[in-house]
């Protein structure tokens, strides 16, 4: 379950970096929704890389959302 956190993180957060760009903010619902299922598998393991990497990836998609209203 600790490879499949990470790998969620490492993909959402390639999925971040182009959500940052204005008017692609759509995108980090998606990042957001999968750092969530990463951080559900990422809290189970004994080493919590994978929990580490999903909630920095979900609190930076968060605020970016926060910043931009929710929609862009």
């Amino acid at each position: 379950m600790q490879f499949i956190s990470v790998l969620i993180g490492i993909v959402c957060a390639v999925l971040l970096v182009p959500g940052l760009i204005p008017l692609l903010g759509w995108t980090l619902w998606v990042t957001l929704f999968g750092a969530l299922i990463g951080i559900i598998f990422g809290a189970f393991p004994k080493r919590k890389i994978g929990l580490t990497i999903n909630l920095a990836v979900a609190f930076i998609a968060a605020l970016r959302l926060f910043l931009g209203g929710g929609v862009i």
